[in-house]
């Protein structure tokens, strides 16, 4: 297929976690909210005068410093972004708001504190910590929102003068919607026999509206949306076998290039930084404040394993379903990355429902949050492409 025109740039974009349109924002005097799960309602960071980065460390090699004061059994993603903020590399941001997601993220982002990491000469930086519902009920619903306000709102409007009200958070929403509709528009070509975009473009373009202000991504991104719409895909495809990427954080642009490079097409992403669900629009209503809703609509669609009530559970598994029979998939990939306790158990489990319950071929893997070109990865997607290959050939596969 002929390039995608501006893929270069995005690519660009993710090369440092400090990318050009940061700078272009705060130089315009717009404030940056840095956070390091989907569980914080993007738009809350979006309002008026913020914009919102998702902290990634791009060419992360060694983590020895943040492994001294983590240890060697923590999350991967954890200890490299304690090493890049003890590198000084977060020097950019102008707050951080970080929930309990896990106790790992919670670790590393206390120790980022305790090590004055961040926010040198800036008097107003801060830091603050969220509490986060573990059920999708009333209770943590009521919950969500008090967090939000006493941990999102109020500290920016104490600390910057942020406009926080019913109207600022509406505005930031219909903003958001927009990129969601070009980002998800941009997914569906993925259902197509021979998509017109591959996994890894898609990836590059959807990570890029998690690290950089939206509002500096909207052209290119809608022109995209428009070169796509009419770009020929190859005669012949690849790709031999469709599969659903789930799991843990992916920011690493090498991840969803090692499947692809090894014959499987990435059809959806189900995954922390992903579009699924995390570029859902949000529907608001003239009958309850925005803030309820925003964060109900986070709470309803949340997929992170560390929500244990019985319907989250099994609603986690059923979207998995829902999602692999609408990209018309032929296997699912569970990842995790190293040490991430929560996904690891919900790939145990996820891994034997889809394939018993489900019927799907299911490869389960657990890998470095800096992949590289790792050849063990390549050889299992390789002997899994096969494997699907080999159950097509007799019948077997859906």
């Amino acid at each position: 297929m002929k390039d995608l025109k501006h893929l270069y740039y995005f690519e660009k974009l993710l090369e440092e976690a400090n990318n050009d349109l940061i700078r272009q924002a705060q130089d315009e005097g717009k404030k940056c909210v840095a956070t390091v799960c989907e569980n914080i309602p993007e738009p809350l960071l979006n309002l008026p005068g913020t914009f919102s980065v998702r902290l990634r460390a791009p060419r992360t090699g060694s983590m020895e410093m943040a492994t001294y004061y983590m240890t060697s059994f923590l999350c991967e993603y954890t200890r490299a972004l304690l090493e890049r903020a003890m590198e000084g590399g977060f020097n950019f941001a102008d707050c951080i708001i970080s929930p309990d997601g896990c106790s790992m993220m919670n670790r590393c982002v206390e120790n980022m504190e305790l090590l004055n990491t961040m926010g040198a000469g800036k008097e107003n930086f801060f830091y603050e910590f969220m509490e986060i519902p573990q059920k999708g009920d009333q209770n943590g619903l009521d919950l969500y929102v008090l967090q939000c306000k006493n941990h999102i709102l109020k500290p920016l409007q104490e600390k910057y003068g942020i406009d926080v009200s019913d109207g600022a958070i509406r505005k930031a929403v219909e903003e958001h919607n927009e990129l969601c509709r070009i980002i998800r528009e941009l997914g569906d070509f993925r259902k197509e026999e021979n998509p017109r975009i591959t996994g890894y473009e898609y990836h590059i373009l959807t990570m890029a509206t998690y690290v950089a202000p939206k509002y500096l991504l909207m052209d290119k991104l809608r022109e995209t949306l428009e070169e796509v719409k009419t770009r020929e895909p190859d005669a012949d495809s690849k790709f031999r076998a469709r599969v659903v990427f789930v799991g843990s954080e992916v920011d690493d642009v090498d991840v969803i290039k090692l499947v692809e490079d090894s014959g499987a097409y990435v059809c959806a992403d189900r995954f922390c930084l992903g579009s699924l669900p995390g570029r859902d629009e949000i529907v608001l209503t003239d009958d309850e404040d925005a803030l309820t809703q925003v964060c109900r609509a986070y709470l309803k669609r949340g997929q992170c394993p560390r929500y244990w009530d019985t319907p989250k559970v099994v609603g986690r598994r059923e979207y998995v379903e829902q999602v692999a029979k609408e990209y018309n998939a032929d296997g699912i990939i569970y990842e995790q990355i190293k040490f991430c306790d929560p996904w690891a158990y919900e790939r145990m489990v996820g891994t034997v429902v889809m394939r018993d319950d489900y019927g799907y071929p299911v490869l389960a893997v657990d890998r470095p949050y800096s992949i590289g070109t790792s050849g063990q990865m390549r050889t299992r997607v390789q002997a899994f492409v096969e494997s699907i290959e080999i159950k097509k050939i007799q019948g077997g596969a859906k």
